[in-house]
Formats: structure tokens, sequence, C-alpha cells
């Protein structure tokens, strides 16, 4: 059991390294997009399933309530959390179009959305950032293995070096806590050029 333990552990640590080696650039377009999209009056919109649909859930809750500062609240809606939503559209419409409805309902030009998928496979996800295009929203994605169709989909892709599904979400949860440090810092902090 220990022996399998170092193991899970050494290949967290390889992932973050990967990450650190490959991902940072994107990391920091990505804290940009945010950054300019806040300080434009603009909203993040976040989607996923499963695993992915909890870390969506984080994210929002990171930039609504506060990462590590005392500071005001920033506007940010986790697509994965209203069950009547969510089961009236799967109902009338099919589970594909679960997020694409809603980016349709709350997306306005020059809103973020985001989309999760350990995959980069994901229908509902895919659909929602094409019609966040569409929108004129700027498109991130957060994925894994070979970033899948998503890849291709969304403005900036940030794929998690992996094919190990604990391992890509370790990594998309690691990229989640910088983005929403350096948009803090970035915002609320007059040292680190904001405000």
């Amino acid at each position: 059991m220990l022996a399998e333990i170092r193991a899970q552990l050494k290949s967290h640590c390889e992932v973050m390294e990967a990450i650190e080696r490959d991902l940072a650039p994107a990391i920091a377009d990505a804290v940009s997009l945010l950054v300019d999209a806040f300080r434009d009056g603009k909203k993040l919109l976040v989607m996923g399933n499963g695993g992915s649909a909890a870390d969506a859930q984080h994210f929002a809750a990171e930039i609504v309530g506060r990462f590590k500062l005392e500071r005001a609240a920033l506007p940010a809606i986790a697509l994965t959390t209203d069950s009547s939503i969510l089961s009236a559209i799967g109902n009338d419409y099919g589970f594909d179009r679960v997020f694409s409805r809603q980016v349709e309902a709350h997306a306005q030009p020059g809103d973020v959305v985001i989309g999760i998928s350990t995959s980069g496979n994901s229908p509902n996800v895919q659909l929602a950032l094409e019609v966040a295009a569409q929108r004129g929203c700027r498109t991130v994605a957060l994925l894994g293995r070979d970033g899948g169709s998503i890849k291709k989909t969304a403005e900036l892709s940030l794929v998690v070096p992996s094919n190990d599904t604990p391992r890509i979400q370790e990594g998309h949860i690691a990229i989640i806590h910088i983005v929403c440090d350096l948009v803090e810092k970035a915002l609320f902090l007059p040292t680190a050029g904001g405000q």
C-alpha cells in the first residue's frame, strides 16, 4: 500500500511539473482574460460534468466569495448548480444542451465562459463554448489527455498532460487556484498592477 501511495504522489508531482513547464504562459493568458473582463464589468460563466462540475462550482465560489484577500465580490456563475434548470433543459432539449441554453440566457459579449472537461470531448461543454463564441464571449477550456474535440473549439485551451482522470482533475484545481490568486491580486493589490 505504501508503494502505491508513493507512486500516486510521484505521478501527481510529475503532472504538476509538466503544467509548470508547458502551461504557465497559457495560465497567464487566462488570468489576463479574466482581469480584463472583470475590469470591464463582465462576468465569468463556468461549467463541467461530474468532478468537473464540482471544480466549476469551486471556481465560482472563489471568485464570488474570495480567494485570499478581503475584497469586493466579483461576478461568476457555475452553470452546474440549479437542479431545476438542469433537469428542465435536459428533459426538454436533451443533456447536450444543459449548458448552452444557460449560456444563451446569461452570456453577454465580453463575458468569459470556461468549460472544464477531463476528456476534452464533453458534448454539452463543447456546444456551450460554441454558443458563447457566437455571442461574443471569450472562451477558455481546461482539458486533459490530448485536448479532445474541445481543444480547437475554445479560444484558449489549457490541456493538462495526463491520461489519468484524477491527475487531470488535480491539475485543473491547481490551475484554478493559481488563476483565482492572480486575478485577485491584479484587481485588488495596487502593487500587483491592480487598481
